[in-house]
């Protein structure tokens, strides 16, 4: 069953909890003159997301959908959105519309460059090498404050909505679990890793929308240079 939760002034994280994979998938509304939705998520949980949302906003007033990169759990159920709300256009990476999308879909995504002018104030920042797509993107939402980080900050388990508690501590521990199983490498680590952490902590985010875990108010730019900290451990090369 789908939860939703104000995470930050019209902002609504909409969680599932997979107990099979010990893990929650989190969608995020944003309640605006043009509602936009960040991730679709998988084709199997569209229903339950669909009657979340059409409870918060008339499915027809959808005007964006976004998302990091094209993998089922960021996008699968895309096409299944666009029938549902056929004004809305998609929103992604140049490389991911050249790539993917613009095959994918039955419209032309629109594909926005670092920190696109916008009617929306929306800002996809590329993050490449600090996910595991190479046509990721972290989405800022300009007027709460609010990064959208798509697997960054990944916990597992079914945890409170939002928190001030220390994502960072429990992110460094979820991947630690995943390297001892198939999602070994889950991210990258590069010469280019800290330099874009730093990128997106420079925005002082108020509020890290986070996908899988909870999101997190407090010391955002903090946790996002510590998380480099992690992620250097975990997949740095001397590991």
């Amino acid at each position: 069953m789908a939860v939703t939760t104000e995470i930050a002034p019209n902002i609504l994280r909409i969680s599932i909890f997979a107990p099979k994979g010990n893990v929650q998938f989190n969608h995020f509304l944003v309640k605006d003159n043009e509602p936009l939705l960040f991730h679709t998520v998988l084709r199997r949980m569209h229903a339950e997301i669909r009657e979340s949302v059409s409870k918060l906003i008339n499915l027809s007033e959808l005007r964006h959908i976004g998302f990091s990169h094209f993998e089922s759990d960021e996008c699968g159920s895309l096409n299944e959105w666009l029938a549902a709300a056929p004004k809305a256009d998609v929103i992604c990476s140049q490389v991911g519309a050249r790539v993917n999308v613009n095959d994918f879909i039955s419209r032309e995504p629109h594909a926005l460059t670092d920190f696109c002018d916008r009617d929306v104030p929306l800002s996809l920042l590329p993050d490449s090498l600090s996910a595991h797509g190479w046509d990721a993107g972290v989405l800022f939402e300009e007027t709460q404050r609010t990064l959208f980080c798509s697997d960054l900050f990944h916990q597992v388990g079914d945890v409170e909505p939002l928190t001030s508690a220390d994502v960072v501590g429990r992110s460094h521990q979820a991947l630690k679990e995943y390297q001892a199983g198939i999602l070994a490498e889950y991210m990258p680590y590069t010469a280019l890793t800290a330099p874009n952490l730093k990128k997106l902590a420079d925005q002082k985010p108020k509020t890290l929308a986070i996908m899988y875990g909870s999101s997190f108010i407090g010391g955002c730019a903090r946790a996002l240079d510590d998380l480099n900290v992690v992620l250097r451990e975990v997949f740095g090369p001397q590991n």
